[in-house]
């Protein structure tokens, strides 16, 4: 990613620890992983490569991109042997690392100024059959009013936060982004808090026809 696109989205880290969202994604994630029986994943928008590293511990096959210089070199000295490297949604991933069974994109796509760019890019680095497993914050009318009438819309938002979040997702807005980058179907679970109040939605597409034998995912709610 070079330019204005770089400038607009590089986001700074001064830490590879472990993050509160992880413990909120991972039980879910490994979910789909097993039901999927995928061994070998991409992870469009690594960060530090920490959720990397816990799936690597766990036998995952794993190989991260992030745009962020620093995230990229605080993850490669905390964890040496991970396959994690400089790389953005905004270049072409695909003809450098080929095709994969699973694209994961954790907490990433509310950053981006072009998500419909990042999805093209998610699709073309999955094998037909594969599959996408993205989230990000989640966004309904309910937490939307309960965050306006406590008064923390500024601090939900933040936007004194340099690089910080700048798309808001529901499940609708986030269905029809996948849909309309070739994901022919899209499922959706909310994760952390009573669902109403969900921290983020957990969404699983897939790429061309799926295939006798494979599973559907478990949650699907309602755009």
């Amino acid at each position: 990613m070079t330019g204005t696109m770089a400038q607009a989205n590089t986001y700074s880290y001064d830490n590879a620890g472990h993050r509160q969202s992880y413990d909120i994604l991972l039980p879910a994630v490994l979910k789909i992983l097993a039901a999927e029986k995928v061994h070998r994943i991409f992870d469009l928008g690594c960060g530090a490569g920490t959720f990397d590293q816990i799936l690597v511990d766990k036998g995952f096959d794993v190989i991260g991109v992030d745009p962020s210089e620093s995230g990229i070199t605080l993850g490669q000295q905390a964890y040496p042997s991970l396959k994690i490297h400089l790389g953005s949604a905004y270049d072409d991933l695909a003809k450098t690392y080929g095709t994969y069974p699973s694209v994961l994109s954790l907490e990433v796509v509310e950053h981006l100024y072009d998500p419909h760019r990042w999805a093209k890019t998610a699709y073309d680095l999955i094998e037909d059959g594969g599959v996408l497993i993205v989230s990000t914050p989640y966004h309904g009318w309910l937490k939307n009013v309960a965050i306006a009438a406590s008064g923390k819309f500024d601090s939900h938002v933040h936007p004194l936060n340099t690089h910080g979040h700048i798309k808001f997702w529901s499940i609708k807005t986030l269905n029809a982004l996948l849909l309309q980058a070739g994901f022919h179907s899209a499922a959706f679970t909310r994760v952390g808090r009573i669902p109403p109040l969900a921290c983020s939605i957990l969404a699983l597409a897939r790429k061309g026809r799926k295939e006798h034998g494979q599973s559907s995912p478990t949650s699907r709610f309602t755009p």
